[in-house]
């Protein structure tokens, strides 16, 4: 890689890393910060956050800690955060950028561990799953057009990146919540795909500046988990090809581009289904 990839603020006028591009931006000197200025950088942003069992977040030193990641920083606040790597990094500018729904994601975890182990179920459960794939890879869809979700959902790759490029930036914002997202595009590569929540909002939404919008999406996007948990799965979360963004390679600015089977995949056809049925 680049060395001047090596240093954060470079990253902060890249397409999709919008929601953490203020903290990124203070970062102009190769290397990563330190816990001690994690933790400092937590208070400025988001000095109410706190873990799904309401201990204040603190970004501390891995350890061979027998409860396990969630329950760890459910009872102690404490994140597992490793010095000098990019992905812990980028986990703590998450609870920067969305502290209530990471809350959330801590205390539906731990929810969820226990009502398994009660139940005497083994295994981590769907619910679990989806929960650490959106964590590590997730992304809101957020649009004031609701024909947007619907082409995502149907795959109609073309038409909804290129076809109708100009209506899609002026009406979607595409917002990261996956640290594993962030880390992956440092050095982005064909096939790099999010899991994505979609959401269709009033125009006036898209004027509001950028860390109300941000702000608010997070409360939005807090409550969207709590309230849909019971049916919550892998199967909840939509592939998004990111590359397919546009803005994010100059590689996308063509309509062929999007005729590439092998990233922009077609939506499967159920089991049984004719085509053209």
């Amino acid at each position: 890689m680049n060395d001047a990839l090596a240093i954060p603020a470079a990253f902060a006028e890249r397409r999709l890393f919008e929601p953490i591009a203020p903290w990124l931006a203070r970062f102009s000197t190769p290397g990563l910060p330190s816990r001690a200025a994690l933790d400092a950088l937590l208070a400025e942003a988001a000095p109410a956050a706190c873990s799904g069992g309401g201990a204040p977040i603190r970004f501390a030193a891995p350890g061979d800690d027998e409860a396990g990641y969630e329950a760890r920083i459910f009872a102690t606040g404490e994140v597992p955060t490793r010095e000098a790597d990019w992905h812990d990094f980028f986990n703590a500018l998450a609870w920067c950028a969305w502290p209530r729904t990471k809350a959330c994601c801590n205390r539906l975890h731990l929810d969820e561990l226990r009502a398994r182990a009660a139940a005497g179920l083994a295994g981590r459960g769907p619910r679990r799953d989806a929960l650490t794939q959106f964590d590590e890879c997730g992304i809101v869809v957020v649009s004031a057009d609701p024909l947007v979700p619907a082409l995502l959902a149907a795959h109609e790759w073309e038409e909804v990146f290129w076809s109708r490029r100009e209506a899609l930036q002026r009406s979607t914002r595409f917002l990261v919540f996956g640290h594993g997202s962030w880390d992956q595009l440092r050095a982005p590569f064909p096939g790099l795909c999010a899991k994505a929540i979609h959401r269709v909002v009033d125009p006036a939404w898209l004027a509001l500046p950028a860390a109300a919008a941000l702000a608010e999406t997070d409360a939005w996007l807090a409550a969207r988990l709590a309230s849909t948990i019971t049916d919550f799965s892998p199967r909840s979360l939509a592939p998004l090809p990111l590359l397919g963004i546009p803005g994010v390679t100059p590689a996308s600015e063509s309509a062929g581009y999007y005729r590439d089977t092998r990233q922009f995949r077609p939506q499967r056809m159920p089991a049984g289904t004719a085509a053209g049925a």
